[in-house]
């Protein structure tokens, strides 16, 4: 079965998650604005959400981290909890 590692930032509004993809693009660093943006538990952890098969996560978000270019930020994805820009780090 595939496994992916990935890490996001979960942001309340689509303005916001596309002010953080601006600053990411302007090379700032992903965990420092997960720890101070992102609305998720996981944003202690700069935002990794650790390894995980298909399923685990919602459609919206599986269909990035199993389908899109590794190492790239993705989104805003905008899922029930709000919007994410995710980025996976590596993919079986």
């Amino acid at each position: 079965m595939a496994k992916a590692c990935a890490r996001h930032i979960l942001l309340k509004t689509k303005d916001q998650a596309e002010s953080v993809k601006r600053q990411l693009a302007n090379g700032a660093d992903f965990a420092s604005l997960a720890k101070k943006h992102s609305q998720c538990s996981s944003a202690k952890r700069g935002g990794d959400l650790g390894e995980f098969g298909p399923g685990k996560m919602l459609k919206a978000f599986d269909n990035v981290v199993f389908k899109k270019a590794v190492l790239t930020v993705h989104g805003p994805v905008k899922t029930k909890f709000g919007y994410h820009l995710i980025e996976t780090i590596y993919r079986t």
